[in-house]
Parts: C-alpha cells; structure tokens; sequence
C-alpha cells in the first residue's frame, strides 16, 4: 500500500465506460471497505492520476471508447506510478492475452463476465502480495 494510505482503506480507481457496470463494482467494493474513484474512460482515469490522486490499483476494463483503451493506460500508468497495479478485464479473450503480452504491471487478467466477489478477492490478493 502507498505511504500516503498506510492509516486507510486502499483506494481502487475502477475504469470502465459501462456505466452501469462501473457503478456495481464500484458500490461493490465499497461495501467491501475500498475506497473507490471512478472514471468512464483511459482519458478520465488519467486526468485523475494527473491530478495527484494516488491510487493503490486500477481495476479497467480492456476495450473502451476514445484515443486510449485498458492496455494503453496501463502502459502509461507503469511509466508514471509503476508501483500501481492493474487488474485488467474484456469480454474479448484475445485483448486479454494482448495485455498479458504489453502490460508488465498488470497483474491479474479477469475474463467478462465476473462475480464483484470473485475482483474484491483478486484485489485484496494483488495488494496483499505488494504489501
């Protein structure tokens, strides 16, 4: 866990341009005690990193909308907070073994559809493993 979050419940940023299903998982975790951003798109979850939100993973979705998709934020992510990981998710298994191929920070690949129990216990896994 990052410095700054040491006293506090991780922050996840969970990217996905579904609304609806961002907004499940993201209740989801929250429920599970994560603290939670949300950004609809690559672009969002970067102008939030940006910003100096200090996340301590990224949960996105593989194939969004606009100029940059799952695997290019998470290759940009590496180069700006390599200590982040990323758990990455498409419905589309050829993107996930893409990003197994591009990402070196990715650490979990979640095929859709998932359970919201099945990520809360991936995440809690990657980052007790960091920690």
């Amino acid at each position: 866990m990052s410095e700054q979050h040491a006293d506090a419940e991780p922050l996840v940023l969970v990217v996905e341009d579904e609304v609806l299903i961002r907004l499940a998982a993201a209740d989801h975790l929250r429920s599970c005690g994560f603290r939670v951003a949300e950004a609809g798109t690559a672009i969002e979850a970067q102008e939030l990193i940006l910003s100096g939100l200090k996340v301590d993973l990224v949960f996105s979705d593989i194939n969004m909308p606009g100029s940059m998709d799952g695997v290019g934020f998470a290759q940009w992510l590496h180069q700006h907070a390599p200590d982040v990981p990323v758990i990455l998710t498409s419905g589309v298994n050829s993107s996930l073994e893409a990003a197994r191929r591009a990402c070196a920070n990715v650490h979990e690949l979640t095929p859709k559809p998932y359970s919201y129990d099945m990520i809360s216990g991936q995440i809690r896994a990657v980052l007790r493993a960091r920690d």
